[in-house]
Parts: structure tokens; C-alpha cells; sequence
């Protein structure tokens, strides 16, 4: 108890430094001259791609000394879920005031989440969910939506080929939740779309490498007869570009291809006609998380799932017009 009388008391600074900080103030530190600041640990993927990169980026950049925070940023080595759980026991024993978890794979974690709750540490789920998924557990989990970014995706596919299609997917690693989300959105509408007929799927890491030497045995193996490619990331998706042009095929007139992301690289191949559909997945959310640990820690309610708004682009003009716009990502 006496650990979230602390945090409550630090909320009026760190909320004020979160003001001062959006008004643009210049002075050092919200907490208005050296005052205690709210610690929170941060336990990140790491290295993975654009998407991760500029998810990561925009949460260190918004948990700011300046907005009253001290984030110790402890990103994962190589993926690996045992990296993650050591730092997660870190935070706990450190007894810092808010965990944020990243995780790289879902399951495996009630043992960690206890103890967190144990020590009375609020937890915020960032981007991807824990299986079992038991809200007690956990504050809130703050992503777009998974179910309903596939969702469009199948949406798009079902429109595209009213004559049916063979298709392949390229799925993310084994044991992530987003990936079962994926395949979840996309099963929910294309399941039921009988003329398209799913000649396989396979996991390429989010690898634009692996994505392409996965898609060149798929197209060798089907003699090149494959019309579509799902790829749950967008860099998996761009190596399948890479593989339909060196099977002398005309990526998105051979064969269409659709992503899940929307970075910037994606969107300049939607744009030269290379991709065909892409599917944003929001990774600017840090001041939403920014905003729920406020909450959390004045000891308001906060709704256990935080949805992030995200968009499509359908053509090549709705890509050309995000990136004259000017992308973050």
C-alpha cells in the first residue's frame, strides 16, 4: 500500500510535467525542480523492423524526463521470452512504479504477472496480448485492433478475386498473439469465401529475407500458379515482391500481394503498383500509454482494452497521398 500512496503522490507532477511538456515549455523537468520522478520499466521487444522501431521510439520518447518519467528501457536479447521475464523480475525486485510489457511470445507469463500484482506494480500490455488472457492480471492492453486490421485485409481479398484466387500466407513467428489475432480476422471473412483456395502458410520471422526465400519455394513448388499473398508484416510482404519478380512475374498484376503494417517502405510499393493492398497498424501510441498510467496511477478506471485507430490504403493514390502527407514511419 505504501508503494501506491507513493505513485499517487507523484501523479500531480508527472502530469503537470506531461502538460508542460505539450505547451512546449522549456524549463528542465516537469517535476519543477528535482523533485521525485515516476519510474517505469519498459519491457520491449527490440530490434524487429520499422513497425518496432518507430513503436518503441515513440514510447521512449514520450515517458521523457521532461513529461516527469525515469523509463529504463530493457529491450529483449535476440527475442528471447527468458531475456524478457529476467527483466520484467528486475522491475518487480527494483519495485519501479509501472511495468509496460512487450511481449515476444504470449504464453508463459502468470508466474511473472503475480508477482507484479503481488508488489501492487500496475502492468500495461503494450501492442501484443498474454494467453490465457486474464484481465486481472493486467491494467489495461493498449494495440489496434489485430482481428479487425485481418479483417480488412480478407475484406479487400474477397472484393479483388469475386472469381476466386490461390493464396499463401506468409504468418509472423509461431507463439506470438498477434499472429493467432491475424489469422483470426483473416479466417473470419475469407473462411467463408469458398472460390479462394489456400494453397499453404508458413512463418518467415518478419523477415523480408526469409519471406523471399520462403515465397520462391511456394512459387516453384505451385508451378507460379499462386494469384495472392497475405503477409502479416510488411517486410515479409516486400520479399514476396522480391520473389514474384525473380520468378519473372509481375508483382501486383501476376500476383497481388496485401501487408499489415503501413510503413513507409510499404506504402512506396502500394504507390509503384508493387503491393496492392496494405493495411495500417498504428505504432504511434505512446501518449495514449502516456495517458493510462496517469489514470492508473491517480487511481481512476481505465477500460482494459485501448483500441488505436487505424486506416487502409486501398490504392496507390491513397499511399502517394500519406507519404506526401509525411510519414513518421
Amino acid at each position: 500500500m505504501a508503494h501506491r500512496n507513493r505513485i499517487r503522490s507523484l501523479i500531480g507532477l508527472a502530469a503537470a510535467g506531461a502538460m508542460a511538456l505539450t505547451l512546449g515549455a522549456c524549463a528542465s523537468g516537469g517535476d519543477g525542480g528535482g523533485g521525485d520522478t515516476i519510474t517505469v520499466g519498459f519491457v520491449a521487444v527490440g530490434p524487429e523492423g520499422n513497425w518496432r522501431a518507430a513503436n518503441e521510439a515513440n514510447i521512449q520518447e514520450t515517458f521523457s524526463a521532461d513529461a516527469g518519467f525515469d523509463l529504463k528501457y530493457a529491450p529483449a536479447a535476440n527475442l528471447d521470452q527468458k531475456s524478457q521475464i529476467d527483466a520484467f523480475t528486475s522491475f518487480v525486485d527494483e519495485g519501479v512504479d509501472v511495468i509496460l510489457l512487450s511481449a515476444t511470445e504470449a504464453t508463459g507469463w502468470e508466474d511473472s504477472l503475480k508477482r507484479a500484482q503481488e508488489a501492487e506494480i500496475p502492468l500495461v500490455l503494450i501492442d501484443r496480448g498474454i494467453e490465457p488472457d486474464d484481465p486481472s492480471l493486467y491494467v489495461t492492453r493498449i494495440a489496434p485492433d489485430n482481428v479487425t486490421v485481418a479483417e480488412s485485409v480478407a475484406t479487400w481479398a474477397v472484393d479483388e478475386f469475386p472469381d476466386g484466387a490461390k493464396y499463401f500466407v506468409l504468418e509472423g513467428p509461431s507463439g506470438v498473439g498477434v499472429v493467432n489475432e491475424r489469422n483470426q480476422g483473416w479466417d473470419n471473412v475469407a473462411g467463408a469465401a469458398t472460390k479462394l483456395e489456400k494453397v499453404g502458410s508458413q512463418t518467415a520471422d518478419w523477415s523480408t529475407e526469409e519471406a523471399k526465400s520462403v515465397f520462391e519455394t511456394v512459387l516453384k513448388d505451385n508451378g507460379n500458379d499462386i494469384q495472392l499473398v497475405i503477409a502479416q508484416n510488411d517486410e515479409m510482404g516486400l520479399g514476396a515482391v522480391q520473389a514474384v519478380e525473380e520468378a519473372g512475374l509481375v508483382p501486383g498484376v501476376d500476383v497481388k500481394i496485401a501487408t499489415i503494417d503501413g510503413t513507409t517502405p510499404a506504402l512506396e510499393a502500394l504507390a509503384a503498383g508493387k503491393l496492392s493492398f496494405v493495411a495500417e497498424y498504428n505504432p504511434l501510441f505512446g501518449p495514449t500509454a502516456l495517458e493510462a498510467v496517469q489514470q492508473v496511477l491517480a487511481g481512476e478506471t481505465v477500460e482494459p482494452d485501448i483500441t488505436v485507430p487505424s486506416v487502409v490504403f486501398a490504392t496507390p493514390e491513397d499511399a502517394q497521398k500519406a507519404l506526401d502527407e509525411g510519414r513518421e514511419y
